[in-house]
């Protein structure tokens, strides 16, 4: 499907879906499995913004082994955090964010079906189109940009913890402010999220610089088995490396370490498409994909169940690192040819 900005009317719903509780009503807040930083910055920024309001029965969660990786663990509103099995059950009002599918929901899906009412913010290309009021924009560098506008339109205004949750959303899916998608727009609202007082050299040694000594021995490790295929994609080049959980078990690290691998793999020159396969299970495996402008990498995720966006996409593989990888070589020449 096609997706345009969402439309005045949709805007409009979405904040009468709000403003029909009553402050005692249930709000449950649903991110993706394995959140980064827009999920869980966008997620709890918006919940901060709920209990500005009065709504006093706000939680969040995310599908999934109940751990927020420590670059995050310290953001406001972290309070609002359950582990998916303390969810509400019957929520008057699920919001989810950043999420492309209802598969990414895992377990907590049910949840969505079973309110009376629902919102979806996100920003994804690949985004399905479910849920009760969808506030998807793709034109948005992060589903931040999203939450910070629905939080305007509800008369939110922006105070520090906030704006530390967003900001953090906003400089994580940009990559620091250098992806395509970082427009004046996107300058604009990090000014205004800065002004409240934060200080973004502090969040970004605490998100960006910071990391285990382990998770930087294994990052080397799976750096030294990554392999160039100047002729893949076209002739465009490719470059990939995988990651397994004895990795892990081996440096005592915790999987979403491995999740910024695909920054120093997607710097190689000479490929323009740069695939990272992380191991979540026994034949199982996540596999991030990147490219540098000349691919469009959301077909090859889309038509394996993934999503994402033209530059930045992932899905699920099944089998050995090298099946993983032959899979993808063979979408990329299908889809370019």
């Amino acid at each position: 499907m096609t997706l345009s900005a969402p439309s005045a009317g949709q805007w409009a719903a979405a904040v009468a879906a709000v403003r029909a509780l009553g402050t005692g009503d249930e709000i449950q807040l649903i991110c993706h499995v394995n959140p980064d930083g827009d999920a869980l910055g966008s997620m709890l920024g918006f919940g901060l913004g709920l209990r500005r309001l009065g709504f006093d029965r706000v939680r969040a969660t995310f599908p999934g082994e109940f751990r927020v990786p420590d670059p995050y663990a310290a953001l406001p509103g972290s309070e609002l955090l359950v582990a998916e099995g303390e969810a509400y059950q019957n929520a008057d009002l699920v919001i989810v964010f950043d999420v492309a599918s209802e598969s990414r929901l895992g377990g907590l899906a049910g949840l969505l079906s079973a309110a009376p009412a629902s919102l979806v913010l996100d920003h994804h290309a690949s985004n399905t189109g479910f849920g009760g009021v969808q506030l998807v924009d793709p034109r948005a560098a992060a589903t931040s940009v999203v939450a910070e506008r629905l939080l305007a339109e509800l008369g939110v205004e922006l105070d520090q913890e906030i704006a530390e949750c967003l900001y953090v959303a906003l400089a994580t899916d940009t990559g620091s402010f250098k992806f395509d998608l970082t427009t004046v727009a996107v300058h604009e609202l990090a000014a205004r999220l800065i002004a409240t007082g934060l200080r973004p050299g502090e969040i970004s040694r605490r998100v960006f610089d910071s990391r285990p000594f382990g998770a930087m021995k294994l990052a080397g490790e799976v750096m030294g088995r990554a392999v160039l295929e100047p002729g893949a994609a076209g002739g465009r080049g490719m470059v990939w490396t995988y990651a397994t959980l004895d990795d892990l078990q081996r440096y005592s690290q915790p999987p979403y370490v491995l999740d910024a691998l695909i920054d120093p793999v997607r710097s190689v020159a000479e490929a323009d498409v740069s695939v990272v396969v992380k191991q979540v299970a026994a034949g199982e495996w996540s596999v991030s994909l990147r490219s540098k402008g000349a691919v469009d990498v959301s077909g090859v995720a889309v038509s394996q169940g993934g999503g994402g966006h033209r530059l930045a996409a992932g899905f699920t593989g099944y089998g050995e690192p090298d099946q993983v990888v032959d899979a993808v070589r063979r979408l990329l020449d299908e889809y370019l040819n």
